[in-house]
């Protein structure tokens, strides 16, 4: 699987289909380029998740500052960002090819390969609108027939996003009645398996359904227990690609390799790390760290032998929270900056702490409750179980803890939420987490505003969304400013 990227062809598809505005139908076809008619499935499949990946990298790269898992490289915070890279991974390069692909399998009564795009338009659709709020998506991708797409509002895209990936599991349940079907080649991230896309599908589901916490209350935590039931059984499932030599981690590009050329890169979070050193979660045992914390950070150059992981305060100025200089750089050889790691979109260990979570809301539970059913706490257990065999750390000592294992009378909100934050490191799922509980110092322990924030744009508020890209309103500004809101304004799912 990690060759796999190395399969992937460029694809440039004329006349182009991107909708998004005619500036991009103001050049010249390029030469060498293919027309939909030339290309397979397989060829455009590729590309296709590929940047559904990138999208996702790259607003990671700017709302995991948000939630403290890294800093700037001086300890400085985020300001209102606009992520435009991931706008046009979406927008120029992931739907453009999805919707050739649908329509190509329309047209051939491919069904596998239907499914697999719709569950990829819907994770691009799920990317975009819990950045934005609300997207192009109805009027998008028609080309020259409308170069300004109007705007979709955030329900209807979550109604959107169930009604793909519902469709999707109609056609994967289905069997494939094509000659096309998605190949090893092409699916750089399931090699072809329609099981995992199908488990992934429903995965999804949930994922979506417990965003909805504020708007269904329990019926949105029952809904997802119940897509569960058809969703992931082990981190085998894992919804993911990996990198390799040729075509690096973007991870491990800006935290390992950029340090060494005076290139921008970031620093651990005192935030993640007093998660897992003990700090806010004191163990009772021998632990001294949670196994995983040295497969995310190690101790920097200026370190000496025995030190204690510090993490950077965030918008300290390079200190951690103890008021000593902070010391955690990313790991170089961690398990998610190596230069073959992988980027999970969704994982098994989400899903187990989706239904914790899930598990412990139907019961009654709130953001200062204890105690919950042995559902949630087995959910619970099997998330963190899931994380150390993904990561390959040896998690014995730390479930056996009793700091760890609290048992059902003792399980909190906040304990579910913690170890999600950990397995979900780099994945802004955990920007929506942080946003449907309000940044509760509840259910996430120790969280506080950065240090700097009352010298920014926006002094005693969080930012909760992200900003349509300058380009996006220089291009189609009406419906842009008809949609336009702060970035202090949550979105639809958290008002």
């Amino acid at each position: 699987m990690k060759n796999n990227l190395r399969k992937i062809l460029v694809i440039s598809i004329a006349p182009m289909v991107f909708g998004c505005s005619k500036d991009y139908f103001d050049v010249n076809t390029p030469t060498g380029s293919a027309t939909k008619e030339q290309v397979a499935m397989n060829d455009l499949l590729g590309p296709a998740i590929y940047h559904t990946v990138q999208a996702q990298y790259f607003a990671e790269r700017a709302f995991g500052n948000f939630t403290q898992y890294f800093t700037y490289q001086g300890g400085g915070s985020e300001e209102p960002t606009s992520i435009p890279s991931t706008w046009s991974n979406i927008y120029l390069e992931a739907l453009p090819n999805l919707n050739t692909i649908l329509a190509k399998a329309e047209e051939t009564n491919s069904n596998h390969f239907g499914g697999v795009a719709k569950i990829l338009i819907a994770v691009n659709l799920g990317i975009a609108t819990d950045s934005y709020g609300n997207i192009p998506y109805s009027e998008a991708s028609q080309g020259s027939e409308n170069l300004k797409p109007t705007f979709d509002d955030q329900e209807s895209i979550y109604a959107s996003i169930n009604t793909l990936l519902d469709e999707a599991i109609s056609e994967l349940e289905s069997e494939n009645i094509s000659e096309f079907f998605p190949t090893e080649t092409g699916d750089i991230a399931y090699r072809g398996d329609m099981d995992k896309w199908l488990r992934a599908a429903y995965t999804l589901k949930a994922r979506y359904a417990i965003h909805l916490t504020e708007v269904h209350g329990e019926s949105a935590a029952t809904d997802a227990l119940t897509y569960l039931q058809n969703g992931f059984e082990s981190n085998a499932d894992d919804l993911q690609i990996f990198y390799d030599e040729r075509n690096l981690n973007p991870w491990h590009s800006r935290e390992v390799l950029a340090p060494n050329t005076g290139n921008p890169h970031d620093k651990i979070c005192d935030q993640l790390v007093s998660y897992m050193n003990g700090s806010l979660y004191p163990f009772s045992g021998v632990l001294e760290i949670d196994p995983r914390l040295p497969l995310y950070a190690e101790l920097d150059s200026d370190a000496e032998q025995g030190d204690p992981f510090r993490g950077y305060d965030m918008g300290a100025g390079g200190l951690s929270s103890d008021g000593e200089s902070a010391n955690t750089d990313f790991a170089d050889n961690g398990f998610y900056t190596k230069l073959d790691s992988p980027i999970v979109i969704i994982s098994y260990a989400e899903a187990m702490f989706i239904a914790a979570e899930a598990e412990f809301l139907i019961n009654g539970g709130d953001e200062n409750s204890t105690g919950s059913s042995s559902e949630s706490y087995s959910a619970y257990l099997a998330g963190i179980t899931a994380n150390m065999e993904k990561l390959g750390a040896d998690g014995t000592e730390y479930l056996a803890d009793d700091g760890i294992a609290v048992g059902e009378t003792a399980l909190m909100l906040n304990h579910i939420m913690k170890e999600k934050y950990i397995a979900n490191f780099l994945n802004p799922e955990t920007f929506v987490d942080f946003r449907r509980y309000d940044f509760s110092p509840d259910v996430f322990l120790g969280l506080t505003l950065p240090l700097d924030n009352a010298e920014g744009e926006f002094p005693g508020e969080w930012l909760v969304r992200a900003q349509y890209p300058d380009t996006e309103e220089t291009r189609n500004p009406d419906n842009v400013n008809a949609n336009k809101q702060s970035p202090i304004v949550p979105v639809w799912w958290d008002q």
